[in-house]
C-alpha cells in the first residue's frame, strides 16, 4: 500500500501559461497588506503590486484578479485537489462536460436513462458496481443524452467512455 504525504504548498496556474508553487511559509513571508473588501498591496523584490480580486469561485478554486490594472485568470489547488484530480475525480465547472467516463474499474449494474432522453444536473444515470460498492453516477449538467456506449452487465475500465451528451 502507497502512503500519501500532503504537502503544505498551493499550486497556482496563471492564465494557463505561467504555474509555480507556493508554500504555506512563503506565503505567510509577504509583504502583504490588505487596503480594501478585495483589494491588496504586495511589495516582493522591491516592485510594488496593487492587487484586487474581482470575481472568486472558492469550491472550483477559480479567481479572476486584477494586478495593476490588468485583469488575469488564476487557478489555485491544494495537494489534496491534486489528488482527486488524478484519481479521476475533477472538482472543477461541469457545465463543459461532454462526456462521462468510469471513474474506476467496475461492472455496471443497471442503466437508469435511454438515449435522447433530457435529464437534470444530479440526475442519476448509471449504476457502477466497483469494489463490492455500488456507485450511482449523476449527470454533471443538464442536458440530452446522445449515445449510452456501454450496457447493463458490461464490465469497465477506468475512464472508459459511459455516455455522451449532445
Amino acid at each position: 500500500m502507497e502512503t500519501l504525504f500532503m504537502d503544505n504548498s498551493y499550486s497556482v496556474k496563471v492564465d494557463a501559461d505561467f504555474d509555480f508553487k507556493l508554500s504555506k511559509d512563503q506565503i505567510s513571508s509577504l509583504d502583504l497588506i490588505k487596503t480594501g473588501t478585495n483589494s491588496y498591496h504586495l511589495l516582493k523584490d522591491g516592485v510594488s503590486y496593487h492587487i484586487e480580486i474581482l470575481d472568486a469561485d472558492f469550491i472550483a478554486g477559480t479567481y479572476t484578479i486584477g494586478i495593476n490594472g490588468r485583469e488575469h485568470q488564476a487557478v489555485i489547488s491544494t495537494p489534496l485537489d491534486e489528488l482527486i484530480e488524478k484519481m479521476g475525480f475533477a472538482t472543477n465547472s461541469n457545465k463543459n462536460i461532454d462526456s462521462i467516463e468510469a471513474p474506476m474499474p467496475g461492472l455496471i449494474l443497471d442503466i437508469l436513462v435511454s438515449e435522447g432522453q433530457e435529464v437534470k444536473e444530479e440526475e442519476q444515470l448509471v449504476i457502477l458496481e466497483a469494489m463490492k460498492m455500488e456507485n450511482i453516477i449523476t449527470s454533471p449538467r443538464n442536458g440530452v443524452i446522445k449515445k449510452i456506449a456501454v450496457k447493463k452487465g458490461d464490465a469497465v475500465d477506468k475512464k472508459q467512455l459511459l455516455i455522451e451528451f449532445q
